[in-house]
């Protein structure tokens, strides 16, 4: 299937992979606040270059769509159709939270446990969705506010892993259940958007997106912070 080139940057963490048939090759991770629009281009070049190939080698390009951080995920799809439009390839999208499952199950194939990666979306708010070991969608990706009820009736008949920014917040409310394990400093990671797409390709169960048209998956509407007194 050649090289795709992946990119995400939902979160602070503004990563980039670059695989082969499925094969990780590289890759470049920032964990800085705010390093999207400086280096993400950089990170790029650096990665492809390393790896012994140039842009046009490329044949997908992919992207983590979503939900997250509003600028972040702008300023990542802009990237991305940008080389798109500019080398002539395809664009491909894999939902963030899906793409954070993937990389988790690696660690419990074949366990009856279900996987709840989140994402911060600030207050007591997350970005959430619960699949089992194999990536079966049980919950779908939703903006959840959480409390010590949340994911009750789950817990009580199954383990559950929590894990992702918008997990430690959650910790003091849920940790306590005996089901309930809460893995820390998970983060998205271009690898595992990566290996999922191959993957989804590999299977035909992803289709190329419509450069004209994509957007991210912001989930919520974009809310601007207030500007701080001069003075």
């Amino acid at each position: 299937m050649g090289l795709i080139l992946s990119i995400e940057t939902a979160t602070p963490v503004c990563s980039v992979a670059l695989h082969k048939d499925g094969n990780l090759l590289g890759v470049q991770e920032l964990h800085l606040q705010r390093s999207h629009s400086e280096f993400l281009a950089v990170l790029i070049r650096d990665l492809v270059r390393y790896a012994g190939y140039e842009l046009k080698d490329i044949e997908y390009i992919a992207v983590s769509k979503g939900p997250g951080s509003y600028t972040g995920l702008r300023i990542g799809t802009a990237t991305a159709k940008g080389l798109c439009f500019a080398l002539e390839k395809p664009l491909v999208s894999i939902d963030t939270l899906q793409a954070m499952a993937y990389g988790m199950s690696r660690y419990f194939q074949g366990e009856d446990v279900l996987l709840c990666p989140m994402i911060d979306a600030r207050r007591m708010e997350v970005y959430c969705l619960v699949a089992d070991a194999s990536l079966n969608i049980i919950e779908s990706t939703a903006a959840e506010i959480i409390d010590e009820n949340s994911f009750k009736e789950r817990l009580e008949v199954k383990r559950m892993i929590f894990f992702g920014d918008g997990a430690s917040k959650c910790s003091p409310l849920l940790s306590s259940h005996p089901n309930a394990k809460f893995i820390e400093n998970v983060k998205p990671s271009a690898r595992d958007v990566g290996e999922a797409v191959y993957e989804m390709l590999k299977n035909n169960l992803l289709e190329p997106e419509d450069l004209a048209y994509f957007e991210p998956f912001y989930l919520k509407d974009f809310q601007a912070k207030k500007a701080k007194a001069a003075f």
